[in-house]
Protein backbone atom coordinates (compact mmCIF):
# COMPACT_ATOMS: atom_id res chain seq x y z
CA UNK A 1 0.00 0.00 0.00
CA UNK A 2 3.04 2.55 -0.92
CA UNK A 3 4.42 3.70 -3.38
CA UNK A 4 6.10 2.34 -6.87
CA UNK A 5 8.97 2.87 -7.46
CA UNK A 6 10.31 5.42 -9.38
CA UNK A 7 12.48 4.61 -12.68
CA UNK A 8 15.85 5.71 -14.86
CA UNK A 9 19.09 7.80 -14.07
CA UNK A 10 20.63 9.76 -17.17
CA UNK A 11 24.64 8.78 -17.20
CA UNK A 12 27.48 11.08 -18.99
CA UNK A 13 30.30 9.84 -20.86
CA UNK A 14 33.66 12.00 -20.52
CA UNK A 15 33.85 14.99 -22.97
CA UNK A 16 29.89 14.88 -23.66
CA UNK A 17 30.25 12.62 -27.35
CA UNK A 18 28.57 9.38 -25.87
CA UNK A 19 26.19 8.90 -23.15
CA UNK A 20 24.67 6.11 -21.14
CA UNK A 21 20.78 6.12 -22.18
CA UNK A 22 18.68 7.73 -19.78
CA UNK A 23 16.46 4.26 -18.48
CA UNK A 24 19.37 1.51 -18.60
CA UNK A 25 22.62 2.90 -19.25
CA UNK A 26 22.88 1.58 -23.20
CA UNK A 27 25.63 3.69 -24.90
CA UNK A 28 24.46 5.96 -27.96
CA UNK A 29 25.35 8.53 -29.63
CA UNK A 30 24.36 12.20 -27.76
CA UNK A 31 22.93 14.80 -30.51
CA UNK A 32 22.96 18.09 -28.58
CA UNK A 33 19.68 16.82 -26.01
CA UNK A 34 19.68 19.23 -23.30
CA UNK A 35 17.25 17.66 -20.72
CA UNK A 36 15.92 18.75 -17.81
CA UNK A 37 13.29 16.98 -17.00
CA UNK A 38 11.94 13.57 -16.45
CA UNK A 39 8.64 12.64 -15.77
CA UNK A 40 7.85 8.84 -14.41
CA UNK A 41 4.23 7.24 -14.34
CA UNK A 42 3.81 3.71 -12.73
CA UNK A 43 1.16 1.62 -11.69
CA UNK A 44 1.19 -1.33 -9.39
CA UNK A 45 -1.96 -3.99 -8.77
CA UNK A 46 -2.10 -7.04 -6.72
CA UNK A 47 -4.23 -9.77 -5.95
CA UNK A 48 -4.36 -8.82 -2.34
CA UNK A 49 -6.87 -6.22 -3.54
CA UNK A 50 -4.39 -2.71 -3.61
CA UNK A 51 -3.76 -0.34 -6.45
CA UNK A 52 -1.55 2.68 -6.26
CA UNK A 53 -0.09 4.43 -9.39
CA UNK A 54 2.74 7.42 -8.78
CA UNK A 55 3.77 10.32 -11.14
CA UNK A 56 7.07 12.27 -10.40
CA UNK A 57 8.85 14.81 -12.18
CA UNK A 58 12.54 15.51 -11.49
CA UNK A 59 13.97 18.57 -12.33
CA UNK A 60 17.63 19.94 -12.95
CA UNK A 61 17.43 23.56 -12.01
CA UNK A 62 21.13 23.76 -13.11
CA UNK A 63 22.84 22.35 -15.77
CA UNK A 64 20.93 19.24 -17.13
CA UNK A 65 20.12 15.74 -16.06
CA UNK A 66 22.91 14.69 -18.28
CA UNK A 67 25.29 16.57 -15.91
CA UNK A 68 26.13 15.69 -11.78
CA UNK A 69 24.53 18.69 -10.20
CA UNK A 70 21.09 19.88 -8.05
CA UNK A 71 17.98 17.99 -8.64
CA UNK A 72 14.47 18.87 -7.68
CA UNK A 73 11.74 16.10 -7.11
CA UNK A 74 7.86 16.76 -7.01
CA UNK A 75 5.83 13.46 -6.86
CA UNK A 76 2.44 12.73 -6.79
CA UNK A 77 0.89 9.05 -5.38
CA UNK A 78 -2.61 8.04 -5.17
CA UNK A 79 -4.36 4.52 -4.52
CA UNK A 80 -6.79 2.34 -2.98
CA UNK A 81 -6.58 -1.27 -0.72
CA UNK A 82 -8.75 -3.25 1.34
CA UNK A 83 -8.35 -5.39 4.18
CA UNK A 84 -10.28 -7.93 6.76
CA UNK A 85 -11.16 -6.03 9.91
CA UNK A 86 -10.41 -8.44 12.70
CA UNK A 87 -11.66 -5.87 15.27
CA UNK A 88 -14.81 -4.56 12.99
CA UNK A 89 -15.76 -8.01 11.77
CA UNK A 90 -15.86 -6.53 7.85
CA UNK A 91 -13.63 -5.54 5.13
CA UNK A 92 -11.84 -2.14 5.88
CA UNK A 93 -11.52 0.25 2.82
CA UNK A 94 -8.58 2.43 2.53
CA UNK A 95 -7.75 5.42 0.05
CA UNK A 96 -4.34 6.81 0.36
CA UNK A 97 -3.28 10.13 -1.14
CA UNK A 98 0.66 11.68 -1.06
CA UNK A 99 2.13 14.71 -2.45
CA UNK A 100 6.12 15.11 -1.77
CA UNK A 101 8.19 17.80 -2.64
CA UNK A 102 12.15 16.73 -2.30
CA UNK A 103 15.68 18.65 -2.85
CA UNK A 104 18.94 16.45 -3.99
CA UNK A 105 21.90 16.52 -5.28
CA UNK A 106 22.80 13.29 -8.47
CA UNK A 107 26.78 12.56 -9.47
CA UNK A 108 26.66 11.20 -12.64
CA UNK A 109 29.55 9.09 -14.02
CA UNK A 110 29.47 6.73 -17.50
CA UNK A 111 28.82 3.41 -16.06
CA UNK A 112 26.67 5.07 -12.92
CA UNK A 113 24.29 6.67 -11.82
CA UNK A 114 23.59 8.15 -8.14
CA UNK A 115 21.17 10.22 -6.03
CA UNK A 116 19.99 11.26 -2.89
CA UNK A 117 17.21 13.78 -1.55
CA UNK A 118 15.97 14.95 1.46
CA UNK A 119 12.34 16.98 1.94
CA UNK A 120 8.50 16.72 2.97
CA UNK A 121 5.53 14.51 2.33
CA UNK A 122 1.89 15.20 2.77
CA UNK A 123 -0.19 11.85 3.14
CA UNK A 124 -3.90 11.62 3.73
CA UNK A 125 -5.35 8.10 4.55
CA UNK A 126 -8.85 7.66 4.57
CA UNK A 127 -10.93 4.84 6.11
CA UNK A 128 -14.33 3.32 5.28
CA UNK A 129 -14.68 2.23 8.93
CA UNK A 130 -13.07 3.49 12.14
CA UNK A 131 -10.55 0.41 12.49
CA UNK A 132 -9.22 0.31 16.14
CA UNK A 133 -6.17 -1.36 15.13
CA UNK A 134 -5.03 0.55 12.16
CA UNK A 135 -3.06 3.59 13.60
CA UNK A 136 -2.48 4.89 9.93
CA UNK A 137 -5.18 7.10 9.87
CA UNK A 138 -5.71 11.19 8.74
CA UNK A 139 -3.42 13.92 7.17
CA UNK A 140 -0.13 14.61 8.58
CA UNK A 141 3.21 15.84 6.99
CA UNK A 142 6.74 14.29 7.72
CA UNK A 143 9.97 14.40 6.76
CA UNK A 144 11.28 12.17 3.90
CA UNK A 145 14.39 11.04 2.81
CA UNK A 146 14.96 8.89 -1.11
CA UNK A 147 17.85 7.39 -2.94
CA UNK A 148 18.44 5.94 -6.09
CA UNK A 149 21.51 4.20 -7.65
CA UNK A 150 21.90 2.99 -11.16
CA UNK A 151 25.17 0.71 -12.30
CA UNK A 152 26.14 -1.50 -15.01
CA UNK A 153 28.98 -3.79 -13.26
CA UNK A 154 29.26 -4.70 -17.08
CA UNK A 155 28.25 -3.92 -20.42
CA UNK A 156 25.57 -6.52 -20.47
CA UNK A 157 24.28 -6.36 -17.06
CA UNK A 158 21.98 -3.67 -14.82
CA UNK A 159 21.82 -2.93 -10.94
CA UNK A 160 18.96 -0.67 -9.69
CA UNK A 161 18.31 0.48 -5.99
CA UNK A 162 15.40 2.91 -5.34
CA UNK A 163 14.40 3.51 -1.39
CA UNK A 164 12.75 6.05 0.87
CA UNK A 165 11.55 6.61 4.43
CA UNK A 166 9.38 9.05 5.73
CA UNK A 167 8.67 10.36 9.51
CA UNK A 168 4.92 9.96 8.82
CA UNK A 169 4.04 6.58 9.69
CA UNK A 170 7.39 5.64 9.43
CA UNK A 171 6.45 4.60 5.89
CA UNK A 172 9.31 3.13 3.86
CA UNK A 173 10.12 1.37 0.66
CA UNK A 174 12.70 0.04 -0.79
CA UNK A 175 13.38 -1.64 -4.74
CA UNK A 176 15.94 -3.65 -6.02
CA UNK A 177 16.38 -4.73 -9.86
CA UNK A 178 18.77 -6.79 -11.58
CA UNK A 179 19.16 -7.79 -15.17
CA UNK A 180 21.01 -9.11 -17.79
CA UNK A 181 20.76 -7.51 -21.79
CA UNK A 182 18.91 -9.77 -24.06
CA UNK A 183 18.65 -6.67 -26.75
CA UNK A 184 20.86 -3.57 -27.33
CA UNK A 185 19.28 -1.18 -23.86
CA UNK A 186 16.94 -3.88 -23.25
CA UNK A 187 17.37 -5.75 -19.65
CA UNK A 188 15.64 -9.19 -17.92
CA UNK A 189 16.31 -10.16 -14.53
CA UNK A 190 14.99 -10.71 -11.08
CA UNK A 191 13.45 -7.57 -8.68
CA UNK A 192 12.70 -7.59 -4.96
CA UNK A 193 10.66 -5.02 -3.52
CA UNK A 194 9.78 -4.48 0.65
CA UNK A 195 7.10 -1.74 1.67
CA UNK A 196 5.49 -0.82 4.60
CA UNK A 197 4.50 1.76 7.47
CA UNK A 198 2.88 1.90 10.97
CA UNK A 199 0.35 -0.88 10.33
CA UNK A 200 1.16 -2.77 6.80
CA UNK A 201 4.24 -4.31 5.76
CA UNK A 202 5.18 -6.56 2.66
CA UNK A 203 7.58 -7.85 0.31
CA UNK A 204 6.95 -8.88 -3.71
CA UNK A 205 9.60 -10.65 -5.56
CA UNK A 206 9.34 -11.33 -9.58
CA UNK A 207 10.90 -10.85 -12.73
CA UNK A 208 11.33 -7.64 -14.89
CA UNK A 209 11.64 -6.77 -18.36
CA UNK A 210 13.47 -3.25 -18.55
CA UNK A 211 14.42 -0.69 -21.44
CA UNK A 212 12.41 -1.25 -24.22
CA UNK A 213 11.02 1.98 -26.25
CA UNK A 214 7.50 2.92 -27.02
CA UNK A 215 7.79 5.91 -29.44
CA UNK A 216 9.82 8.46 -27.02
CA UNK A 217 9.29 6.51 -24.08
CA UNK A 218 11.10 3.67 -21.98
CA UNK A 219 9.45 1.06 -20.10
CA UNK A 220 9.58 -1.55 -17.36
CA UNK A 221 6.88 -4.25 -16.80
CA UNK A 222 7.28 -6.63 -14.02
CA UNK A 223 5.37 -9.50 -12.34
CA UNK A 224 5.60 -11.89 -9.23
CA UNK A 225 4.61 -12.85 -5.52
CA UNK A 226 3.07 -10.61 -3.31
CA UNK A 227 3.23 -11.25 0.57
CA UNK A 228 1.87 -8.67 3.14
CA UNK A 229 1.18 -8.90 7.26
CA UNK A 230 -2.83 -9.23 6.62
CA UNK A 231 -3.75 -11.19 3.15
CA UNK A 232 -0.52 -13.32 2.83
CA UNK A 233 0.31 -14.51 -0.33
CA UNK A 234 -0.85 -12.97 -3.50
CA UNK A 235 0.19 -11.78 -6.97
CA UNK A 236 1.26 -8.13 -8.25
CA UNK A 237 2.42 -6.79 -11.65
CA UNK A 238 3.51 -3.31 -12.30
CA UNK A 239 4.64 -1.32 -15.42
CA UNK A 240 6.54 1.69 -15.69
CA UNK A 241 7.27 4.62 -18.34
CA UNK A 242 9.45 6.85 -18.32
CA UNK A 243 9.86 10.33 -21.11
CA UNK A 244 12.67 12.84 -20.43
CA UNK A 245 12.82 16.28 -22.75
Amino acid sequence: MKLPAVLGWLALAPGGAVAADWYTGAEREVAGEEWIVAVDASATVTTNNSAFGTITATIAPVATLLDSGLRVRLQGVAGTYSYPGTAVGQTVKGVQQEGTVLLGYEWIWQQAALAGYIGMNVRSNELSILDPENPVVGTGLGLKVAGDLYLNPTDNTLLAVNASYSTLFNAYYARARAGFAVAPGVFIGPEITFLGDNFFNGWRAGGHVTGFAIGPMKFSLGAGYAFDRIRKGGYYTSIDGRIAF
